[in-house]
């Protein structure tokens, strides 16, 4: 156990170490200077975040992932689909209302929705959403046409949106759907989807044990859209959200809501795991016990990811984003991009994914490949970000032909491809993307527009906007080893056609 903790710390290290020292370097420049003692808080929460993803990652493998592979097991051995989808939506709406990454999002926009309203929509679109994905595991339908269909249908409440004159809430719909898939719900529910695609067998066990998070990232899109025409509209008291930034709470008070929010996570999960344990998995105690231990490493783990990414990261996000933008714009775009090339190493949930894939297709999508097409994503997304909120322009200027040339994609590339480029776009968006990233666009967006009220249609979207780009690159991915495949094709038949009879040995 020692061994392999060394060697998830040496991973964070490596994820880590790129942003903070990129973010030192600059707070010494008089690009966005910081104080010693915000120089001084980052470092320390760096090595706090090091310390925190190497816990999450190894318990999230010898805990996370497990449970999530015997509840898909053992429910589908029971051959009681009901069953099945009935545990399956009750476990989406727990896990979602437990997440993390959804309570700080809630918190932003408390001054016009109700926090937990949103959340309980959110978890019951998340709910129905897994049944869905679930269904087209048991029988098999094809993933690309889901995903046309509910995008479509995504687009067309978009439109409801904006001729009701509710677009306001446009951009916070679709960050809802990438803040959902955090780092209690990624290991979870893919290693759901796993168990159950293995059972089930089939040629296509591995192609379909992928797509769930894709398809969880819709439903709380469509939820909140649905709850925005339900609404008053309004618009988001952004003064109040300023104060989050700019006054943190006391240490004493963010770690004991910290603790607080970990434990009805974890403990939810954990609640209803046994549940199922004592009544259809029954599994030996040896198990029962690693997974105990691995529950230990995943909360404290959290508990210090999160921790360090509120008193370090959020209010180091918003100062750098002011600075930078008041420095320069052109600049801030380029350090968007930068910034977006490295903050994606230091998401947890990632390592997950990256892990999965290279296992579940057997080193067919290699975990280099997975990082390079996942880090560029998240680069140009952000500055993509930066430059809709410099020009004031829609963000559904870049979502529509964006998942248009995503499904587009999908019928040209393996579907395997498919499943996990729209896995993947809901995993980069992840807590340091919702704590560092959208801060960052927020303390830009106050200075490039003069003023807070744009905060809620400019600087809102960019956690969006991270969840979209993946699914085009992971499936360029997939394109480029489709044509290079049929290159070497190409290539093997032509020496075979032209080769002289001379060469050919004959046996009599």
């Amino acid at each position: 156990m020692g061994k392999t903790l060394l060697l998830k710390l040496k991973e964070s290290l490596i994820s880590v170490l790129p942003i903070a020292a990129i973010v030192l370097i600059i707070s010494f420049t008089p690009l966005a200077p910081l104080t010693s003692t915000e120089q001084i808080t980052f470092a320390v929460c760096a090595v706090l975040l090091i310390l925190g993803i190497g816990l999450f990652n190894l318990g999230s493998e010898i805990a996370m992932t497990p449970m999530g592979e015997h509840v898909g097991t053992g429910l589908t051995k029971s051959k009681k689909v009901i069953v099945l989808v009935s545990v399956c939506f009750i476990m989406g709406v727990l896990i979602t209302v437990a997440e993390p990454d959804l309570s700080v999002l809630a918190d932003q926009v408390s001054s016009v929705m109700n926090n937990m309203v949103l959340i309980i929509t959110v978890g019951v679109g998340v709910g129905l959403f897994l049944v869905i994905a679930i269904l087209k595991i048991v029988f098999k339908k094809d993933l690309s046409l889901l995903l046309m269909f509910f995008y479509m249908m995504l687009f067309a409440v978009s439109a409801l949106l904006i001729e009701t004159g509710k677009n306001n809430f446009l951009a916070l719909s679709f960050d809802s759907g990438g803040v959902t898939t955090g780092p209690i719900t990624v290991p979870f529910i893919m290693a759901l989807g796993f168990g159950i695609a293995t059972t089930i067998g089939g040629r296509n066990a591995n192609e379909n044990s992928f797509g769930l998070i894709a398809l969880c990232s819709i439903g709380p899109i469509i939820a909140v859209m649905v709850l925005s025409l339900c609404s008053g509209g309004g618009s988001i008291d952004t003064d109040k959200i300023l104060e989050g930034y700019e006054t943190m709470e006391s240490l004493g008070h963010i770690i004991g809501n910290t603790f607080k929010d970990v434990a009805i996570a974890l403990g939810l999960i954990v609640v209803f795991f046994f549940i199922l344990q004592f009544t259809v998995l029954k599994l030996p105690r040896k198990k029962l016990a690693q997974i105990g231990i691995g529950i230990v490493y995943t909360f404290f783990g959290l508990v210090i990811f999160l921790i360090a990414v509120e008193v370090g990261f959020m209010p180091i996000g918003f100062k750098l984003g002011k600075e930078i933008a008041d420095f320069s714009q052109p600049v801030l775009a380029v350090f968007g991009f930068v910034i977006g090339l490295v903050v994606v190493l230091a998401e947890p949930a990632v390592h997950v994914l990256n892990k999965q894939v290279e296992e579940v297709t057997g080193g067919g999508v290699k975990k280099i490949e997975m990082v390079l097409a996942l880090s560029i994503a998240v680069g140009v997304s952000i500055c993509l970000s930066i430059i809709r909120m410099i020009f004031h322009f829609s963000l559904l200027y870049y979502l529509i032909p964006g998942y248009l040339i995503s499904l587009g994609l999908s019928f040209f590339v393996p579907k395997i491809y498919t499943a996990i480029a729209f896995d993947s776009g809901g995993v980069a968006s992840g807590p340091l993307t919702s704590s560092f990233i959208l801060p960052l666009i927020v303390g830009a967006c106050v200075v490039i527009s003069g003023g807070t009220e744009h905060i809620l249609t400019h600087a809102f979207g960019v956690v969006a906007m991270v969840a979209m780009t993946p699914l085009i690159t992971i499936q360029a991915l997939g394109f480029k080893a489709v044509m290079s495949k049929n290159v070497r094709n190409k290539i093997a038949m032509k020496r075979i056609l032209s080769a002289d009879d001379e060469q050919i040995i004959y046996f009599k």
